[in-house]
């Protein structure tokens, strides 16, 4: 690397919590390296892209964008970044979302302005920055220089992390920076309209397993959570060897009723801090939707939940469809715990189902001599005498 306070200041990011993900577009080459080529640079790096080509660009964003060269299109890309490094992040982690877009010196004169624009999205703000370059002062590489030191000292602020660089830019050269912050409220406001693919809460304050980054999820609507879901999870955590990471899973969005509220939201989650559980509050109520989002977890369900999964009437009456659906669920590595439920009156286990061949292997089943529950949240309601969504 060469330069000491450089080395220095990207092992302070490596030492940090911070998991980020970093879409680079036209420029800040060099902190890449400078990331990659310091040891502990799997802390902090869950991934890295660099969308150069227009087409590269339009498939990241899903749209042809008016701009290349922006602090929206910075914004947008570490937006982008942010909600992938959810998806890939260990529960309890802070994670960050860096956006870089830049028009920098060509191999040939550029009539526009030589400038970069810089965007670090974490849970609870969003930090900006912008910088017009002097034109032929410098070449390429010492632009890029100049583009990636300014990135590494933006994820050293976003990461908490003392340390400066001097990123060489002249008195004229002077950054144009700015920082918005976000309350709870607003957060799971922009999870309910679409912006956020997911919140997580980590309340349980310890590290878990050693079976990679792996989440074991119990979905529901935890209205009220109580005794059946801590004890099904604990189950579900020795039916895997204990690897990975419990958490609780709250779909804001309900694939039948209107979306929950930002106050039921709140008051679902306050019960998982209550109990010091990890609860992602996410907005996909369907499980293919969950696994996508959560790639390489196992979802814990009861053998209802599983009857309707490989139920066709729930994929427009075709097994084909439902064939198709679960199949790209098992791509992503997701697998299914099934414990045992009441199903019309009559407890099932998953040897009773019918599971197609094909993805046969995707269930797991959770022995009803280790784990039955014979009540459920709605009937907790009715003996409470609750009537709530």
């Amino acid at each position: 690397m060469g330069e000491p306070a450089i080395r220095t200041i990207v092992e302070a990011i490596h030492s940090s919590p911070t998991q980020a993900v970093v879409y680079l577009s036209g420029g800040a080459s060099l902190a890449l390296g400078w990331l990659m080529s310091v040891p502990g640079a799997s802390n902090t790096l869950l991934e890295a892209v660099v969308p150069y080509s227009s087409v590269s660009m339009v498939q990241l964003l899903g749209r042809v964008p008016s701009q290349h060269c922006s602090q929206a299109m910075a914004k947008e890309m570490a937006l982008l970044a942010y909600n992938r490094a959810l998806k890939l992040s260990k529960p309890g982690y802070p994670v960050l979302g860096v956006g870089f877009t830049g028009s920098l010196a060509t191999s040939r004169p550029k009539r526009g302005d030589h400038r970069f624009f810089l965007s670090m999205r974490a849970s609870d703000r969003i930090w900006e920055s912008s910088v017009t370059l002097t034109k032929n002062l410098r070449s390429r590489e010492e632009e890029d220089k100049v583009s990636s030191c300014a990135l590494i000292q933006a994820m050293a602020k976003a990461c908490q992390v003392s340390g400066s660089l001097d990123s060489g830019l002249t008195e004229s050269e002077v950054p144009y920076e700015s920082e918005t912050q976000f309350s709870e409220e607003q957060e799971i406001e922009q999870l309910i309209n679409g912006q956020l693919c997911c919140k997580i809460y980590s309340f349980s304050g310890e590290a878990y397993g050693t079976d990679g980054d792996r989440k074991i999820i119990l979905p529901g609507s935890f209205n009220p959570l109580h005794d059946g879901h801590l004890k099904l999870l604990e189950v579900a955590m020795s039916a895997c060897g204990g690897g990975g990471y419990p958490c609780f899973e709250i779909s804001a969005i309900n694939a039948d009723k209107p979306p929950l509220s930002v106050t039921q939201i709140k008051d679902r989650v306050k019960q998982f801090e209550a109990v010091g559980k990890t609860v992602i509050v996410s907005n996909q109520p369907y499980f293919y939707k969950k696994a996508e989002l959560f790639p390489g977890s196992s979802f814990v369900i009861g053998a209802d939940t599983a009857a309707r999964l490989v139920n066709p009437k729930y994929y427009e009456g075709s097994y084909k469809r439902m064939s198709e659906i679960l199949g790209d669920c098992k791509r992503t590595g997701c697998t299914f715990l099934v414990g045992g439920r009441n199903v019309n009156g009559v407890f099932k286990v998953l040897e009773d189902l019918d599971i197609p061949e094909e993805i046969i292997d995707m269930f797991i089943s959770i022995p009803a001599d280790k784990f039955r529950m014979d009540i459920s949240s709605t009937e907790i309601r009715k003996n409470q005498g609750v009537v709530t969504s």
